[in-house]
């Protein structure tokens, strides 16, 4: 079974410019302390993605595992380390067909049915959210609570990994809830090096 970090960083497109900004960026937290990032780029422009991922697996060589987000293809041709599916992606067999045995593989869910389902796939983890409200997204589900993510560490041992409205105000209470990572966007967005090593320093 896979060890996923306590925090599994986000570098959404939405949030930068340029390609050199999330670059940049991404540097700054590994600098703080990641091991593992994910890239989100929900505008739909493959080639402007693949344009993205490769800057990314360049500049951050293999000091840090990455995932792509919802793009099997892109995440082979760029050289990435496995990918994450949502409920309307390919499904995960689909994907584990196109990656491969050694790649990691997570599926999103928000509800304690859809996480049984997952449960049962090739998947390497599992994600569970909202946890709290998030304006990341355009459409979120509903939010889950505390209550979801215990709910959901009772229906799995695969590594669960949270996601929706974390910070480091509330990010221990979801890692004593039964999380064993924390996805983050926006709270890592400003002085994220700075950002990084507090939220390894409220989570040990």
């Amino acid at each position: 079974m896979i060890s996923v970090p306590r925090l599994y960083p986000i570098v959404d497109a939405a949030f930068f410019s340029t390609t050199e900004d999330s670059v940049v960026f991404a540097g700054e937290l590994v600098a703080g302390g990641c091991t593992l990032l994910q890239y989100r780029d929900k505008s739909g422009h493959a080639r402007i993605m693949l344009e993205h991922a490769r800057a990314l697996k360049s500049g951050l060589g293999g000091t840090v595992k990455l995932i792509m987000n919802d793009r099997a293809d892109l995440c082979l041709i760029a050289e990435f380390d496995g990918v994450h599916v949502g409920q309307d992606d390919l499904s995960p067999e689909s994907v584990r067909r196109i990656i491969g045995a050694d790649r990691w593989l997570g599926v999103s869910t928000h509800n304690p049915e859809q996480l049984k389902e997952a449960d049962l796939t090739s998947a390497d983890y599992l994600a569970i959210g909202p946890v709290f409200s998030t304006t990341s997204k355009d459409r979120p589900d509903p939010v889950v609570g505390l209550e979801g993510v215990r709910r959901a560490r009772q229906l799995t041992r695969k590594p669960l990994v949270a996601i929706g409205g974390i910070t480091r105000a509330n990010a221990p209470s979801v890692i004593e809830a039964g999380a064993d990572s924390v996805a983050v966007i926006s709270d890592l967005l400003r002085a994220p090096r700075k950002s990084a090593e507090e939220f390894f320093r409220v989570l040990r």
